[in-house]
Order: structure tokens, then C-alpha cells, then sequence
């Protein structure tokens, strides 16, 4: 009995140590940071200046892979459900805080919960801004909600990233806070949804800066708007919806995870990882320059930023409803 024990006991100890082997050895191989949406949008604007910062801190690839479907919620079911060794974390916006309770509403089996992730970091927090074409008849957002609200508007068509993403929530929250006609046209991604506005499929859309500064620079979009407590600085002329007398506020956020078991020495590494991004200059230069200004928090505090941008977000998303 006595060695039966000591034997088990030495097992046990050497599973412990190699554990302890491998995490003090990570990375030993590419780390893959998955982006759950299309090239072009808000995420994979942040992730490949931050993979590849992070890459030269780890001294190993951090590759970005894009998992896109179902509003995001695809690629983060499989960042859920990967192995908890670091190799695999997720970029992800502030979506992954809606889309289980969307999954409730529908009836459906959720694609992950909230407790399968631990967060690293978070890099930036943007209000959406409402834009339409260039040569759209609507000069200000006062203009088109004015015009929204009469008894015979034609409803505005708006493109998303899908069902209840962080396209589609923040314009239902001016649906129902301004009382205007819209009409809800999804698509796989924020890429796809501003290609539909540049072509003319749709009216208006709602998105990170990151995603439509140049092309408001370029003269092809006008922003009307924003989902902002104060103004951006990236686009100072353009009024908060706070502002026009509608109470809704939207952040799209963007901040990096991985499975919650993930051991501690690994997301220590990671962390510092994040951190060291967050602050190298050209970094932080290209996301500025896409209309993003870095706004990092490190894990303590981007649990509890989540937690609270959480609740809001689930109250927000019931009051939408079924969406088919």
C-alpha cells in the first residue's frame, strides 16, 4: 500500500514538474491570435499592429487568424473551446458580451459562456459613430432623425456585422431612444457591412472610428454622430448623440483573451506581453491613426470595465428581443 502511494505520489510530482517545465518554457512554438471577424473591421485593425509587437516580447510568431461567423460569436466559441496553453487567445470586441444572451433570447444552445474566458487586456474603448455616403441627402444626424420620425418615412437601411453585434446594438439603442424607422441588414463582418454603405446596398451604418476614418477623410463618408459620453478627438466636429438630446451611450471595445483555465505563468507572460503592445510607439501610432487612440487596461481592471460594460449590454440586447 505503502509504495502503491509513494509511487502514485512520484506520478503526481512528475506530471507537476513537467507542467511547470512546459509553462516556464512558453512559447516554445507560434502563439495564434484569433480574430472572430473579416479583415477590415475594428479587431483586426487593433490585433495585427498588437500580434506583431507582441511577437518581438515572446520571441516567438504571434499569427492573426481570422474566425469569422455568426456575428463573432464562431471564432470565439473556438478560442472557448481550445486547449488552455496560451497558443491559442482571441481578439475580440464588445460583442463577446452579447452574444450569449442573444443565443438565450433565440433559444438557442450558446456558442460559449462568459465564464470560459479570462481577460488580458483591453487596448481600446471607441464609441460607434453613425455615417452615411458622402452624396447622402442628410447633412447632420439631426437632420436624419428628423426625417426618420415623420408618419411616412421610408426606413433607413443599415449595415451590421451581424445580429446583435456591436453594429447592430448601438443603432436598435438610437431606434429606440429616437423613435425612427430602420430597417436591419446583416452581414459576416464590419468589412462587408462598410463595402455594402460604399456600394450603395445600404444608407448608413454605425462602426468603430478605426474602421471608417479614412474613408471620411477620403470625402466617401460623412459621420453624422457618435455613441460617446464626449467628443472624439479624431473627429471633433462631429456631435455626440448625448448632445442631440438622446441618453445612449456605445463603446466597441476591443481587448484580448484566453481560455480561462489557462495557467498563471502563462497569462503573466501574456500579460506583460499586452502591456509592452500597448505602450510601443508604433503601435500606437497605427491604431491612432486609424481614428483609435490606445486606451489600455491590464487585466485586474479590464475584468471589472467588463463586468459592469456586461450588465449594460444584457439589458440592452433583451430590449432588442427575438431577432430572426
Amino acid at each position: 500500500m505503502g509504495s502503491t502511494f509513494k509511487a502514485a505520489a512520484a506520478a503526481v510530482a512528475l506530471c507537476a514538474a513537467s507542467l511547470c517545465q512546459a509553462q516556464n518554457g512558453w512559447p516554445a512554438k507560434p502563439v495564434t491570435m484569433i480574430v472572430p471577424f473579416p479583415p477590415g473591421g475594428v479587431a483586426d485593425t487593433v490585433a495585427r499592429p498588437v500580434a506583431d509587437a507582441m511577437s518581438r516580447v515572446l520571441k516567438q510568431s504571434v499569427v492573426v487568424e481570422n474566425r469569422a461567423g455568426a456575428g463573432g460569436g464562431l471564432g470565439m466559441g473556438v478560442v472557448a473551446r481550445a486547449e488552455p496553453d496560451g497558443y491559442t487567445v482571441l481578439m475580440a470586441l464588445s460583442s463577446i458580451s452579447i452574444i450569449p444572451e442573444a443565443d438565450r433570447i433565440l433559444g438557442r444552445p450558446p456558442m460559449y459562456q462568459l465564464k470560459q474566458f479570462k481577460p488580458i487586456a483591453r487596448f481600446t474603448a471607441d464609441p460607434t459613430v453613425l455615417v452615411v455616403r458622402a452624396d447622402s441627402p442628410w447633412k447632420t444626424a439631426r437632420e436624419l432623425i428628423d426625417d426618420l420620425r415623420r408618419p411616412d418615412a421610408t426606413p433607413l437601411t443599415y449595415g451590421s456585422s451581424g445580429n446583435y453585434g456591436t453594429m447592430h446594438v448601438p443603432m436598435e439603442m438610437l431606434h429606440s431612444a429616437a423613435g425612427i424607422k430602420v430597417l436591419h441588414v446583416p452581414y459576416g463582418g464590419a468589412g462587408p457591412a462598410i463595402v455594402a454603405l460604399l456600394g450603395g446596398q445600404v444608407q448608413a451604418l454605425s462602426t468603430g472610428p478605426a474602421s471608417v476614418l479614412q474613408y471620411i477623410q477620403a470625402g466617401k463618408v460623412r459621420a453624422l454622430a457618435t455613441w460617446g459620453d464626449t467628443r472624439l478627438a479624431a473627429l471633433p466636429d462631429v456631435p455626440t448623440l448625448k448632445e442631440l438630446g438622446y441618453d445612449v451611450t456605445f463603446a466597441q471595445w476591443s481587448g484580448l483573451f484566453v481560455p480561462a483555465a489557462t495557467p498563471e505563468p502563462i497569462v503573466q507572460k501574456l500579460r506583460a506581453a499586452a502591456e509592452a503592445a500597448a505602450k510601443d510607439p508604433k503601435v500606437r501610432d497605427t491604431i491612432q491613426q486609424a481614428g483609435s487612440p490606445v486606451l489600455y487596461l491590464d487585466a485586474p481592471q479590464f475584468q471589472q470595465y467588463w463586468d459592469a460594460d456586461a450588465a449594460k449590454m444584457t439589458e440592452a440586447v433583451r430590449k432588442i428581443g427575438k431577432v430572426e
